[in-house]
C-alpha cells in the first residue's frame, strides 16, 4: 500500500479486494482511494426495484439481473463501481459461477447493460466519469436514470463510442438489447 502526501492510502486492486474494516459500510475504489458509499435514497431504491422487476418481466433470467454486483473499471489507478443494476451476458454469468466475490474482474466479459440512478449532487459522476469508465469496458448499453430531471438517457455502444438517446414523458424507451419497450420515463417515475 502506497501512502500519498496527504496521508490517504492508495490501494492496489488486490489490496482493495482484500480490504475489510469490520463494518457493513460499502466502498468503491476511485483511482486507488477508498470512497465510502452513502446510503441510497428511497427514490433510488424504488427506481432500482421497479427496473429489476421490469427486466425480469422481459424474460431475462433472474441469475442475469443483478443488484450489488461490483465491476472493475479503468482509471488513473485501480477503480471499481457498484452500478445500481446490471444485466449480465450469458458469458459473464458463466464466468461468475463459483466466484467468492460478486465482482466483474478485468479478465471477464463486460455486462450487457448497466443502470445508474443519479444521486443528488452526483450528476458529474454518473453522466461523465462513469460514462467513460463503462465505455472503456465496452459495456453495450448504459442507462442513466435521473429522477430530479425525470429523464432516462440510454447510451448505446456503436463503433467504439456511446451514442446517446434521451427519453422523457411518454416516449417509449428503445434498447439495443431489448428492443422497443413498453416503458417510458413517466412509467419509471410514477411506478415508484
Amino acid at each position: 500500500m502506497v501512502v500519498a502526501a496527504n496521508s490517504t492510502p492508495i490501494l492496489t486492486l488486490a489490496e482493495y479486494l482484500n480490504y475489510d474494516n469490520g463494518t457493513e459500510a460499502r466502498h468503491e475504489l476511485e483511482n486507488g482511494k477508498l470512497v465510502q458509499m452513502p446510503p441510497e435514497s428511497e427514490l433510488n431504491v424504488r427506481i432500482t426495484s421497479f427496473l429489476f422487476a421490469f427486466f425480469l418481466n422481459q424474460g431475462i433470467p433472474s441469475y442475469r439481473v443483478r443488484m450489488g454486483t461490483e465491476i472493475v473499471v479503468t482509471g488513473a489507478r485501480a477503480t471499481t463501481r457498484f452500478p445500481d443494476l446490471m444485466v449480465l451476458s450469458e458469458e459473464l454469468a458463466t464466468a461468475l459461477v463459483g466466484a467468492t466475490r460478486s465482482t466483474v474482474m478485468p479478465d471477464m466479459p463486460p455486462p450487457a447493460l448497466v443502470v445508474e440512478i443519479v444521486s443528488p449532487g452526483q450528476e458529474k459522476r454518473d453522466y461523465r466519469y462513469k460514462r467513460s469508465e463503462y465505455a472503456a469496458r465496452g459495456i453495450g448499453e448504459y442507462w442513466i436514470v435521473d429522477g430530479s430531471q425525470e429523464k432516462v438517457t440510454i447510451l448505446t455502444w456503436v463503433d467504439g463510442l456511446y451514442e446517446e438517446q434521451v427519453y422523457t414523458g411518454d416516449r417509449a424507451i428503445a434498447s439495443s438489447l431489448l428492443g422497443v419497450l413498453d416503458l417510458t420515463a413517466r412509467k419509471i417515475f410514477q411506478g415508484t
